[in-house]
C-alpha cells in the first residue's frame, strides 16, 4: 500500500519556508533608512558644536578683556588714592612738627628778650664783672645760634610802613620826620619761622606831622573870631 501525505502538510511547509525570508527581508529593509537617519543627525550635531566652540571662545575672550580693564582700572585708582593719602600724611606731619617747634619757641623767646634788656642796661666795671659780661655774653650768642639754626630770624621793622599781618600796633603818636603809618619804634621784637611769622613784632606808630592840622585849626580860630566881630560891629551900628 502506498502512504499519501497529506496536502495540508505540504501547503503549510511551504508556507512557513516563503514567510520567514520574507520578514527577515523587510527588517533588513528598514535598518539602512534608519541608520543614515542618525548619521545625518549626528553630522549636523557635530557641526554645530564646531560652529559653537569658536564663538563661546570669543565671547569669554571678550569676558576676560573687559574684566581685566575694570581690575586695571581699580587698581590705578587704588595707587592714585594710596599716593594722595601718603602725601596728605607727610604734609600733615609736617605741618603738625611746625606748629609744636612754634609752641616750643614761642616760650623760649621771652628768655631772649630778657637776655637783651640785661645786655642794653649792663655797664660792668672791673675785671671780675666784666668776665661775667663776657660769660654772659656767650650764653647769649649761643642760644642766638641755636635759634637760627632752627629757622628763626628777627624782624627788622623801624622804618617800614605797618602790616597788620606783621605787627602789632601798641602807641600811636605824631612825628615830623615820619609819614603816617610808619613804624616809629620796636618795643617788642618780632620774629620769623622759615618764612612763617612765630611772633608779631610791637611796634609804635607815626601819625605824620602834626603842625597842618594845628595851624588849620587856628586859621578857623581866627576865622570865627573875625565873623564874631563883624557881628559885633554891625549889631552895634545899628544900636
Amino acid at each position: 500500500m502506498n502512504e499519501e501525505v497529506p496536502i495540508s502538510n505540504q501547503e503549510n511547509d511551504g508556507n512557513v519556508s516563503d514567510s520567514v525570508p520574507l520578514e527577515v527581508s523587510s527588517k533588513e529593509e528598514q535598518n539602512p533608512s534608519d541608520k543614515n537617519e542618525t548619521k545625518e543627525i549626528s553630522e549636523i550635531a557635530g557641526e554645530e558644536t564646531e560652529s559653537k566652540k569658536p564663538l563661546d571662545n570669543e565671547a569669554r575672550l571678550e569676558q576676560l578683556e573687559k574684566e581685566h580693564e575694570t581690575l586695571k582700572s581699580q587698581y590705578m585708582r587704588i595707587a592714585a588714592d594710596f599716593d594722595n593719602f601718603r602725601k596728605r600724611q607727610s604734609r600733615d606731619q609736617d605741618d603738625l612738627k611746625l606748629q609744636l617747634m612754634c609752641t616750643t619757641l614761642s616760650e623760649i623767646l621771652p628768655v631772649v628778650d630778657n637776655f637783651e634788656r640785661a645786655r642794653q642796661q649792663i655797664n660792668p666795671e672791673g675785671e671780675e664783672a666784666q668776665g661775667l659780661h663776657r660769660n654772659y655774653q656767650n650764653l647769649y650768642k649761643q642760644l642766638v645760634d641755636v635759634l637760627k639754626k632752627l629757622g628763626v630770624a628777627p624782624m627788622r621793622v623801624v622804618g617800614q610802613s605797618f602790616d597788620p599781618s606783621l605787627h602789632e600796633a601798641l602807641m600811636r603818636e605824631q612825628s615830623e620826620t615820619m609819614k603816617e603809618d610808619m613804624i616809629l619804634e620796636e618795643l617788642v621784637r618780632g620774629y620769623h619761622l622759615n618764612g612763617r611769622v612765630l611772633r608779631h613784632a610791637q611796634v609804635k606808630v607815626s601819625m605824620g606831622p602834626g603842625l597842618k592840622v594845628d595851624s588849620e585849626e587856628k586859621t578857623i580860630e581866627e576865622d570865627t573870631q573875625v565873623k564874631a566881630g563883624d557881628d559885633l560891629q554891625v549889631s552895634d551900628d545899628s544900636n
